[in-house]
């Protein structure tokens, strides 16, 4: 039987111990010094006792973005099976994620569940929703950028570089030159419907249709790439709810509920398969038509729910 191939999982708390490896993984496993960079540990407080019990300890350690800083650690080579171990270890506070060791070299390591919680610098593309047609306040991209700053004036910013009318395709054509400047370490990603829409008039059967269509994963890909090169976290942002009867001819296109359901699926189905944070904002306006100035997009009440939904 051919033994899987090693994962390199960077840890910083007690997946060090010894005792807490024997007692997961049946063996001290192989590992080596390694830092992150751009992050800093906070006290998280641990209430499974199944956890509790493996590590001695009733408040771990998570990982913060935090400019200028780095955690200190080591990486461990896991097999599958190991790699499996730890996921259930860790409690419903954390999740696997990608992330770019000093060294260079890419690792896996458990964040904070809470993209946005844990961000410092957080960097906006996508569409007209996300840029805030509609609403003189500027949606819900400016609410979240007013309340994230206000909590750290000196080390929390928010770039808004949502364009309307952009693609999903577009976005990820034009980010990589806006990021460098801005050293984000959240790419937040809010793009997708304009990809789904159809010529006013035309049956929906003359489209692609979005749960099958390989530039979006072509485009979620380049994104995730861009978002590594950076050193940034990605979180991908899904579809509002979109009133039908208001869409069969908007600006010469057409926009269905069926079809932004597909594209609400596709994104979360890569990203749960590529360990990409999806945030699903369909909820808040669903069946809700009055929170809609044309069918698309959200009135200033509208943006107001959609915002309270991101909030960490």
């Amino acid at each position: 039987m051919t033994e899987s191939r090693p994962h390199a999982l960077f840890s910083f708390g007690t997946l060090r111990d010894e005792r807490v490896q024997i007692s997961l993984f049946g063996r001290s496993v192989p590992s080596s010094p390694a830092s992150l960079v751009g992050y800093a540990t906070r006290p998280l407080k641990i209430t499974d006792p199944d956890v509790i019990a493996a590590s001695g300890l009733d408040v771990h350690l998570t990982l913060e973005c935090r400019l200028g800083s780095s955690v200190e650690g080591a990486v461990l080579r896991l097999t599958d099976a190991e790699l499996a171990a730890a996921d259930a270890y860790e409690v419903d506070d954390y999740v696997r994620r990608r992330v770019p060791l000093s060294s260079g070299e890419s690792a896996w390591a458990y964040l904070d569940a809470d993209p946005l919680r844990s961000a410092a610098r957080i960097v906006i593309v996508g569409d007209s929703i996300a840029y805030g047609r509609c609403d003189p306040r500027g949606g819900w991209a400016a609410r979240l950028a007013a309340r994230h700053i206000a909590a750290n004036e000196v080390d929390h910013r928010v770039f808004n570089l949502a364009v309307p009318g952009s693609t999903l395709t577009a976005v990820a054509e034009q980010t990589p030159a806006l990021l460098a400047a801005r050293r984000p370490d959240t790419l937040l990603v809010a793009a997708g419907i304009n990809d789904s829409a159809l010529p006013a008039g035309a049956p929906e059967a003359d489209g692609a249709d979005p749960s099958d269509s390989a530039h979006l994963a072509d485009s979620l890909a380049a994104l995730a790439a861009t978002a590594r090169e950076h050193g940034a976290r990605l979180v991908v942002l899904g579809p509002v709810w979109l009133d039908e009867s208001r869409t069969a001819d908007y600006e010469g296109l057409r926009f269905t509920e069926s079809r932004a359901l597909a594209l609400r699926e596709t994104l979360r189905a890569w990203c749960a398969e590529h360990h990409v944070d999806h945030i699903d904002p369909w909820s808040p306006l669903h069946n809700r038509p009055d929170l809609l100035t044309d069918g698309i997009h959200p009135t200033p009440e509208g943006h107001e729910l959609l915002y309270r939904h991101l909030a960490p």
